[in-house]
């Protein structure tokens, strides 16, 4: 039997987005632990040419074939004022050539061409990139921190990525984006092109600088968000 799974839209929950970026609270409106197939399975292939998924008994696992730069997976939400967050780890099956260029992703306002809103983690270098992933392709570095506290191979670490419309003020119209490490904020950025990022898909990935050949990795307790009403 073929297994439907729905999407969630943030229109069709009526919340009342009306709060500014820098002040907002946030409420969950999906969260996923990847404790089970069925759980897994709400998780579907957004980019890549060569990717493969699996899991093991607490998280979702992706593998990158060859060829291939990157492997991104969305969440059943879809919306423009979303905070996604999840666990991801790079697993030591990563071929050596590959670990330190290896990043994991979390991404927001995905959609055609492989647009985005794109927080990557490269755990060996214990450095974030805040991109802005273009239609063409191009890749702009909005806001790049080094030395962070990141955990390497194996170990968890806590991503969080945060794009909202701004309502009021003076940057009305345009987005504030916050991305976390653990509690670490690494980014703080407005866009005021936030416009030409159409897409609302939210999820997360894994890739490499390059060609990822073999990077291995698995993400759980995933989480997402919406500002609050109250």
């Amino acid at each position: 039997m073929r297994l439907r799974i729905p999407v969630i839209s943030i229109a069709a929950l009526a919340v009342a987005l009306t709060l500014a970026a820098s002040a907002a609270a946030v409420v969950g409106v999906y969260r996923n632990s990847m404790e089970s197939t069925g759980l897994r399975a709400q998780v579907v292939k957004l980019d890549g040419e060569r990717c493969a998924r699996g899991g093991s008994d607490s998280a979702f696992r992706i593998f990158v074939g060859k060829g291939t730069r990157e492997c991104a997976y969305r969440t059943p939400v879809i919306g423009r004022d979303l905070e996604v967050a999840v666990t991801g780890r790079l697993l030591e099956g990563t071929p050596k050539a590959v670990q330190r260029r290896a990043f994991l992703a979390l991404n927001l306002r995905a959609g055609g061409a492989g647009a985005r809103y794109q927080l990557a983690l490269f755990p060996l270098q214990r450095k974030a990139q805040l991109r802005r992933v273009r239609t063409d392709g191009q890749i702009e570095y909005m806001q790049v921190e080094r030395g962070i506290r990141a955990n390497g191979l194996n170990q968890a670490n806590q991503l969080r990525l945060r794009a909202f419309n701004v309502t009021s003020g003076p940057d009305k119209g345009s987005c504030r984006i916050l991305a976390f490490v653990g509690r670490q904020l690494v980014a703080d950025v407005s866009d005021r092109a936030a416009g030409e990022l159409q897409g609302r898909s939210s999820g997360f990935g894994l890739g490499a600088v390059g060609n990822a050949k073999g990077a291995l990795g698995s993400f759980d307790d995933v989480v997402v968000r919406v500002p609050s009403p109250f």
